[in-house]
């Protein structure tokens, strides 16, 4: 594989994430536990007061400054209107410190469960609060954050895929052919939509449920794009259960903010640009050793026969009517 070789987290040592800490006056008692992160390093922190908090190392090179500060703004206006979005700390009245290669983020430490997406009323609930989350995104537009196009999250990370030498050559062609393809069947859909700011990276994982509701985690993909976006990736199943889903995250979003019904029709398009975006992701990252441990699968001749099978079921899915509610 002919990926970055690129290790940028090869000197965060337990002492470096703890010696952070210590420069912005919090004092680990030396106990960590990694979490379950592979864009970023995140790191929960006993204090020596007995209080907990959660560090997390941006990966270096993906973002600016001035785009991390946006998302920490964000997340503070969200928390400022009493929606539970976990915003970052201030320690010496800032959100963002750099620490010798790295800038890291302190956050709180908040439990939660995974939610049950099967249950309507916990997707209305879920619902109401992405209204509300998309009532303020709506307010005003990233400056520095990206948006999501089809340059974006379709044509740029399948260039770069096929010059990456990641896709076995036998079967390069045929994925160049049905990527171009399905790309080509999202572009009607993508033009002229509206965009907000977003949470960017809405799924089940990302979302914490607790007796109080949910609570909303992981900011770090927040751009401009349409408000389907933070929808679709919590439907899952065939579409007669799809459609239950989204009827009841409507209802509760409807109550703060209505949906343009129009967007229903960008479902599928998203979908697909999420494939093709998802697939360069991991092989951007394929040198830094979480990635192989993660996704082991990845290159095989499998995983791209069956990413090409998925292209050719969206590209007949994207043509099929848009989900009815």
């Amino acid at each position: 594989m002919n990926a970055p070789r690129a290790r940028p987290y090869d000197g965060l040592t337990p002492d470096v994430v703890l010696d952070a800490l210590e420069s912005v006056g919090l004092r680990g008692d030396g106990r960590l536990l990694a979490l379950n992160s592979y864009e970023n390093r995140v790191y929960q922190v006993s204090l020596e007061d007995g209080t907990y908090v959660v560090a997390k190392f941006y990966r270096p090179g993906r973002w600016t400054d001035a785009q991390i500060l946006e998302e920490h703004g964000f997340a503070l206006e969200l928390q400022a209107r009493e929606i539970p979005v976990i915003a970052p700390l201030a320690p010496n009245r800032q959100t963002l410190h750099p620490f010798k290669a790295y800038r890291f983020a302190v956050y709180p430490r908040r439990g939660g469960r995974t939610p049950e997406l099967e249950d309507e009323k916990v997707l209305e609930w879920i619902g109401r609060f992405l209204g509300r989350i998309h009532a303020v995104g709506a307010a005003a537009p990233f400056r520095h954050r990206p948006a999501l196009t089809l340059d974006t999250f379709g044509a740029e990370p399948r260039d770069w895929l096929l010059e990456s030498g990641l896709i076995p050559e036998e079967l390069r062609d045929v994925w160049a052919g049905v990527s171009a393809e399905a790309l080509e069947r999202t572009r009607p859909y993508l033009q002229d939509t509206r965009a907000l700011r977003l949470h960017g990276d809405c799924h089940v994982g990302n979302i914490l449920w607790t007796d109080q509701g949910p609570h909303f985690v992981d900011l770090d993909d927040a751009r401009m794009g349409p408000a389907a976006q933070d929808l679709w990736m919590l439907l899952a199943g065939d579409r007669a259960t799809a459609a239950r889903q989204l009827k009841a995250l409507l209802a509760g979003y409807e109550r703060f903010r209505e949906f343009d019904r129009a967007e229903l029709s960008l479902i599928e398009p998203l979908r697909t640009l999420r494939l093709v975006y998802y697939a360069a992701w991991i092989g951007r990252r394929w040198a830094d050793p979480a990635f192989p441990a993660a996704f082991p699968w990845f290159g095989s001749t499998r995983y791209w026969q069956d990413r090409i099978l998925e292209l050719r079921e969206q590209t007949a899915a994207i043509d099929e009517p848009p989900l009815s509610v």
